[in-house]
């Protein structure tokens, strides 16, 4: 097994329009390969090595789509699980005011009967990162099952990653509930302003810093969009600095869908090769510039000679050459 990596969740057809505006307005749609986990999948066998994936597909047109997408970026299939019984989870997205906003058709899918167990201890013995997100946790027993996958990693030593990736069309009033009970089973947590404010936590930066902080995990990240990223850990963490921060990269854009996926992607990737956290973060925040250039979640090439392009030419001897270092303190 040449990986060191494990992404568990979702898979799902994104149907993006071909115009802005509310869904009722919207005549035809483009079908894409999404899912926050998927995407995260994806941009790591981009960066390489390509990790594992547990996802479950449904039967059908759908799930045949997503499992020959997944292969053709090359994701292995060990942990990829068709369900002969179930659908596949369907996204139709509406862009409007610079923000993308979901409708899903999630009714008893695949992704809803992720079952424990699936994943062996051997497997978990022979990786060292587990990524995981929100979606998941919104129905049992897929909820229990991407759970319990946390707490048997850890015990075997993994580094764990949530990234909340808060869908509010999906949840009532259980988020923050949720979102809690996921923090305790993380080492490391990944959200935006947005994922936040609906787990009930707003406030200055250091604040919602803190405030993941204390749920659980030893290392607590916010992605700020073009405005970059800021990360701040507890003692117990394994990095030598209690904070830091990255400003962004200045590109022209074209598509931010999945910028967020691409970051996370970048954080895993920079982590578990061992750069430091301000490195990390450098590294993630460019990953998810060069994801922007082009369009699609999923489908936008990362080109790694542009991500390290954009780290080592801003960057000599770890300090910035447009502005004065603030990213560790």
């Amino acid at each position: 097994m040449n990986t060191d990596l494990l992404v568990a969740g979702e898979s799902v057809v994104d149907f993006i329009p071909d115009r802005d505006g509310p869904l009722s307005a919207v005549e035809r749609f483009h079908k894409r390969a999404g899912g926050a986990p998927a995407n995260v999948a994806v941009r790591l066998a981009a960066l390489g090595p390509a990790p594992l994936l547990w996802t479950r597909l449904g039967a059908g047109p759908f799930g045949q789509y997503l499992s020959e997408t997944l292969h053709e970026y090359g994701i292995p299939t060990d942990y990829i699980v068709q369900d002969p019984t179930a659908k596949t989870t369907l996204a139709f997205v509406s862009q409007t005011d610079d923000e993308n906003q979901f409708s899903f058709y999630r009714e008893n899918t695949a992704d809803t009967r992720f079952s424990s167990g699936t994943i062996p201890d051997e497997t978990l013995a022979a990786i060292s990162w587990v990524s995981f997100g929100g979606v998941c946790l919104t129905a049992d027993p897929s909820k229990a099952a991407i759970l319990d996958l946390a707490e048997q990693a850890r015990e075997h030593g993994c580094r764990t990653v949530f990234d909340p990736n808060a869908r509010p069309e999906l949840w009532d009033d259980r988020f923050p509930e949720a979102f809690t009970e996921a923090c305790s089973h993380a080492s490391i947590v990944k959200a935006t302003p947005d994922d936040l404010r609906e787990a009930g936590i707003d406030g200055p930066r250091t604040a919602q810093l803190d405030a993941i902080l204390e749920r659980g995990p030893d290392t607590a990240v916010l992605t700020l969009g073009k405005d970059g990223a800021v990360a701040k850990t507890t003692p117990s963490s394994p990095w030598d600095t209690r904070s830091a921060e990255h400003a962004g990269y200045a590109v022209d854009a074209v598509d931010p869908t999945g910028a967020g996926d691409a970051f996370t992607a970048g954080l895993i990737r920079a982590m578990a090769d061992g750069r430091s956290l301000s490195g990390s973060l450098r590294f993630a925040n460019a990953v998810a510039a060069v994801a922007t250039t082009s369009d699609g979640a999923m489908s936008a090439a990362i080109d790694t000679a542009q991500v390290d392009h954009l780290v080592d030419d801003r960057w000599r001897d770890g300090t910035r050459r447009d502005e004065t270092r603030r990213d560790e303190t």
